[in-house]
């Protein structure tokens, strides 16, 4: 892990934010919604990359999961070429 999402980890944990803040920064940053973004911390999926590890079905299951979430999570996965289980 580089320096900088070190810091902001160190800097989350000393302000006393929760996990979620912890770990689903990438999601907020593509502009997810809570519930989705929720759904893939306690899948823990932290990161576009992580999707590899799961399938679309999987991904569409998840509890808190839209619509809007998951073509999103699609068009930034095209972007970076990266494919579903």
């Amino acid at each position: 892990m580089s320096q900088k999402p070190q810091r902001a980890i160190k800097r989350a944990v000393a302000a006393g934010r929760d996990d979620y803040d912890l770990h689903d920064q990438e999601w907020q940053r593509i502009g997810l919604s809570t519930p989705a973004r929720r759904a893939l911390v306690d899948a823990k999926l932290y990161k576009i990359s992580d999707l590899r590890k799961i399938s679309l079905t999987e991904l569409t299951a998840l509890h808190g999961m839209g619509k809007s979430a998951i073509a999103r999570i699609k068009v930034i996965m095209e972007a970076k070429k990266i494919n579903f289980r």
